[in-house]
């Protein structure tokens, strides 16, 4: 059985997330997050706050997921740590 999430854990996740949006940009050619956000239509400093690892919606984690071109699947399911 699994344990829940505590709050602590619940930030050290998103940090997880926001490292993995970073690598996955630049896996892609973009050399900063700015340009990355401009040209897929997502705000450049919620953006930058998301690869920080900030708290973000599931809306808003499905669009940046769907402009890399990778499935929420895809995302956890290899080089997730």
């Amino acid at each position: 059985m699994k344990s829940k999430l505590r709050y602590e854990d619940k930030e050290q996740v998103l940090k997880a997330i926001g490292n993995k949006m970073k690598t996955l940009r630049k896996q892609k050619g973009y050399k900063n997050y700015e340009t990355f956000a401009y040209e897929n239509e997502i705000p450049r400093a919620q953006y930058g706050r998301y690869e920080r690892g900030s708290d973000l919606k599931l809306t808003n984690f499905l669009k940046v997921l769907d402009a890399l071109d990778i499935s929420l699947h895809e995302f956890f399911d290899k080089d997730f740590d």
